[in-house]
């Protein structure tokens, strides 16, 4: 039997990385072809994110500019509309020429016409569902999916029953190992705040409120961020310069956080402050980390208000409404690290229905007769 050729796709792009290094580690005959964005912006030349990833693993990457459906009206809308016809001939064009024997899809717009013109010509679909709440994208190609790979049991209830397999989400697999070490000073409790790869703003502010505050007991690692709207990295490295020379060593800056270094960030840290996405929940569960959760309020469907939620009601975390004084923050961080082993313990429960095991999951159903 010749290798599988698989086409990976969809918005979810840091699941999709876990399945990718899954399956070039256990399936290494099988061919990955990924297709996305390779810019952020289609009107820009900057390169995403997921481009930057997919050719550093050497595997070819198809961009594809497609429209998008949404629940509002608007002068966006009417353009997107226009663009759904070439989205569907250029995954027209992909699937004639590089002939898949499947495709897995994470969702969100790109993948809607990959995945419907790949059910057209018999090929088989798989997708993965992130988030508690589905997108419209991928309610559309569960109708035409094979198998449909959820996270949370919750959003069972969307798809049919079937054909729905409860996994949990892929986890990076750079989370557990430690690649290169991050010094910080030792003794103290360390914090990891991060508002994503992009950083978030408005968790960057409070920090400005209490760094002096934090740094006078704990290690501080911050990610940032670097919008250049805020210009939040540069503005806390000067307040940085100001402050005692021990305690500028206890806050370490960074506007990303690199592949290799996050392992051993996550092992150095006795806290969390995040945002609630469902990478940060799974991960957070996976580690058993206590986390003070910040939800962002724009989140679709509330989800992540909805993640955090359910960590708090375990025991496991705290959620901080951004809209609160900082000094409550501050008291809120202080209340966890005094009981830390308390929030730790709550997670051995919560492992039992958020599995951590979803990218051998996917891999097995998606290669049923292989050994992994």
């Amino acid at each position: 039997m010749h290798p599988k050729k698989i086409i990976i796709t969809g918005g979810h792009v840091t699941p999709a990385l876990a399945v990718i290094d899954f399956i070039k580690r256990t399936h290494p005959d099988t061919e990955i072809v990924f297709v996305g964005r390779k810019y952020n912006n289609n009107r820009e030349n900057t390169e995403s994110f997921e481009y930057k990833e997919i050719r550093r693993r050497s595997i070819k990457f198809h961009h594809l500019v497609t429209g998008r459906l949404t629940r509002s009206i608007s002068l966006q809308t009417i353009t997107n509309l226009f663009t759904i016809p070439w989205g569907f001939a250029q995954a027209w064009q992909l699937l004639h020429s590089e002939k898949p024997d499947m495709i897995l899809s994470f969702g969100g717009y790109l993948a809607v016409p990959v995945a419907l013109v790949a059910s057209w010509v018999g090929v088989p679909v798989y997708t993965h569902e992130q988030t508690i709440h589905p997108g419209l994208a991928n309610q559309k190609i569960a109708g035409i999916a094979a198998t449909i790979f959820i996270s949370f049991p919750e959003s069972a209830n969307f798809f049919p029953k079937g054909k729905t397999v409860l996994t949990g989400n892929p986890i990076r697999e750079s989370v557990f190992q430690t690649k290169k070490n991050v010094s910080v000073p030792s003794g103290l409790p360390c914090i990891y705040v991060t508002g994503g790869s992009l950083g978030a703003h408005a968790i960057n502010v409070h920090i400005e409120h209490i760094i002096r505050d934090l740094v006078s007991s704990y290690v501080i690692i911050h990610q940032t961020g670097n919008i250049s709207e805020y210009n939040d990295y540069e503005h806390l490295n000067r307040i940085r310069s100001t402050l005692p020379k021990d305690q500028q060593e206890r806050y370490i800056i960074k506007t990303h956080i690199e592949d290799d270094e996050i392992g051993a960030i996550f092992q150095l840290c006795d806290l969390v402050v995040s945002r609630a996405g469902a990478n940060t929940f799974f991960e957070l569960i996976a580690l058993k980390k206590p986390a003070v959760l910040i939800p962002l309020p724009l989140a679709a469907f509330d989800e992540q208000r909805k993640h955090a939620h359910i960590l708090s009601e375990a025991g496991a975390a705290e959620i901080f409404e951004q809209d609160r004084p900082s000094n409550d923050l501050a008291r809120t961080i202080s209340k966890i690290l005094t009981n830390r082993e308390t929030y730790e313990r709550a997670y051995q429960n919560l492992t039992k229905t958020y599995g951590t095991e979803a990218t051998r999951r996917i891999v097995e159903e998606l290669f049923p007769k292989s050994s992994i």
